[in-house]
């Protein structure tokens, strides 16, 4: 059956239909949807783990069962899946498992551009590249007998514009494979140095037959036409020399870049005149070929920073610009903000307004360092801002425990935050970290976590007691906040700053956005009263505004959650009319 379908929905279905049982993933934009998909199906084992080492490890424990397995995530969250990833390449599998990790050229939603490529190469494991959402789906469905065939997990590659671009897939059915037995089996997957050294040659047995295999595998390549210029490339950039050149040049696609091929990439480049290699992000291919003696013309001429386009690609040739279609108008910029009504936003003005020093992390909440807040003075990565703070304090002369906080999501912090907190409690800094939670994990579209109370298909699940972890972890001084409250979160901040102690603030109420919060009407303002002191726009929600030298409200976005309203010292902003 032929279906339009996004990349992340081809994975999901490659996988379904290579006999998955078990998914175990945590959401991180592009790679969320693959999960979400997969857990549709009544036959997959889905769940979100709290952080992208446990999916991981708990892929492995599912294959070493002997079910076929998976993860998905973004590249960042492969670092923190790193440890068990260098390891499972010695230990090898049981039943097929693939990773499947998404990269973000252009950092669409990310806080860094790696390339990935570079832990397929240090781990020494196989990966596999599509470039559309047939590929995708067709890799994901051959990963699962790859894995098996070589005794190693997968890894699938997918980027920001595959994983979100739409393409006709042709389906299959769903093929049910046995589980296989479970065999103890200690020398292979007991990795202690013992055995680890022994596995070692293994994991490098593996990799010369993966490289023979490479030679020869479906998902390399070669398109022949023009001989003047030849490309190697791979992902989606394949699609934007298809574009630009058509059967002008030689093609050889590269499906698998790791390992590459060796004889393969030889005997094309003797065909062509010019060889060049387009490639994203670093030069992986390009220097492998220098490797095999080649000079193909590569980063010199095609950026290292970014995506690709046709036309990046036709103004590196110096080919004239296709036609296409252009608004005749510049549209105005639309930085991301927080949405009207955010649960962040007051707590952010009370930190702002204080002038506090905030170390901050991934999530929505990253928006409070947009103006007019501007209230976050540092953002690295997943559970940073809590480790960060007692470093920072460590570090600092006594008085700036006194104006500086941490903040944190709920679920960040049950990612990667609850051992930073430990390290505060610990090792005693006199922290204040805010938690802000908001009932769900609201920047990759609204995933359960521990905290919610719900499992990934909306079934009732262990809950985490954020106030009862905090206090067993060893910190005593632990308060609930409601963030719309500005008095009594202003109260809250300085009476924890000043507190001789480390101390959490849980800033808690729902993301507007969920379905089952109910929203007031919207606020108006009574122009009679305005003063123009524009005290109001010092929140930056996107439904205030002003119009004719007076505040104005937009009754299409306002939730009537009359914050607002309490910093106009003129009352002018009043009530809506109930609906």
């Amino acid at each position: 059956m032929k279906q339009l379908m996004i990349g992340n929905k081809a994975v999901a279905r490659g996988l379904y239909e290579g006999g998955i049982k078990f998914v175990s993933s945590y959401p991180g934009t592009p790679s969320t949807e693959i999960t979400e998909f997969l857990a549709k199906y009544d036959e997959v084992k889905s769940e979100w783990a709290p952080n992208e080492k446990v999916a991981t490890e708990a892929a492995f424990g599912a294959s070493l069962a002997g079910a076929r397995s998976a993860c998905a995530m973004k590249h960042v969250g492969l670092n923190v899946a790193a440890d068990p990833l260098f390891t499972l390449s010695y230990t090898g599998v049981n039943a097929g498992m693939v990773i499947c990790v998404a990269d973000d050229p252009a950092m669409h939603s990310s806080q860094n551009e790696q390339d990935y490529r570079h832990y397929a190469i240090a781990a020494k494991v196989p990966m596999l590249e599509p470039s559309n959402s047939q590929e995708a789906y067709e890799f994901s469905k051959a990963a699962f007998d790859i894995s098996e065939k070589f005794d190693t997990a997968v890894l699938l590659r997918m980027c920001t514009r595959v994983a979100h671009s739409q393409s006709v897939v042709d389906t299959a059915e769903r093929v049910e494979i046995p589980n296989k037995p479970y065999v103890k089996n200690g020398a292979k997957y007991i990795m202690m140095p013992a055995n680890a050294i022994k596995r070692h040659v293994v994991v490098e047995d593996r990799m010369k037959a993966l490289r023979e295999y490479a030679e020869t595998c479906p998902f390399n390549r070669v398109e022949m036409g023009g001989t003047e210029i030849g490309i190697i490339t791979s992902g989606t950039s394949y699609q934007y020399v298809k574009e630009v050149f058509g059967e002008r040049s030689s093609v050889l696609k590269i499906g698998m870049p790791n390992p590459l091929p060796e004889k393969l990439i030889l005997d094309f480049a003797k065909k062509v005149k010019t060889l060049y290699v387009i490639e994203e992000l670093e030069p992986i291919i390009e220097t492998h070929c220098r490797n095999l003696g080649l000079n193909p013309i590569g980063k010199e001429k095609f950026s290292i920073l970014g995506e690709f386009s046709q036309q990046t690609i036709s103004a590196a040739f110096n080919l004239p610009e296709k036609p296409s279609v252009k608004a005749d108008t510049v549209a105005p910029a639309r930085p991301p903000m927080m949405c009207a009504g955010c649960p962040h936003r007051g707590i952010y003005y009370v930190l702002s307004k204080n002038k506090i020093t905030v170390l901050g992390d991934i999530g929505c909440y990253t928006l409070g360092a947009q103006p007019p807040l501007s209230a976050v003075d540092y953002t690295l990565c997943m559970g940073a801002s809590v480790s960060g703070i007692h470093g920072f304090l460590k570090a600092s002369e006594k008085d700036a425990q006194k104006k500086t906080v941490a903040v944190i999501g709920d679920s960040t912090f049950m990612h990667s935050g609850i051992t930073g907190l430990v390290n505060v409690a610990y090792n005693g800094s006199n922290s204040t970290v805010i938690i802000l939670d908001n009932s769900i994990t609201g920047m990759t579209g609204h995933q359960q976590n521990p905290t919610t109370g719900y499992n990934i298909k909306g079934d009732p699940a262990g809950k985490v007691d954020l106030e009862a972890l905090c206090r067993a972890i060893g910190i005593r001084r632990v308060r609930v906040v409601d963030p719309y409250d500005l008095k009594a979160c202003e109260a809250a901040v300085k009476e924890e700053l000043e507190a001789d102690e480390p101390s959490v603030i849980i800033s808690r109420r729902p993301c507007v956005l969920l379905k089952y919060v109910k929203t007031a009407p919207a606020l108006k303002v009574n122009k009679e009263k305005c003063r123009a002191c524009k005290k109001c726009m010092s929140l930056g929600c996107p439904a205030v505004s002003f119009k004719n030298g007076k505040a104005h409200i937009d009754a299409t976005l306002c939730v009537g959650c009359e914050v607002c309203g309490k910093l106009c010292p003129f009352d002018a902003i009043e009530k809506g009319d109930t609906l």
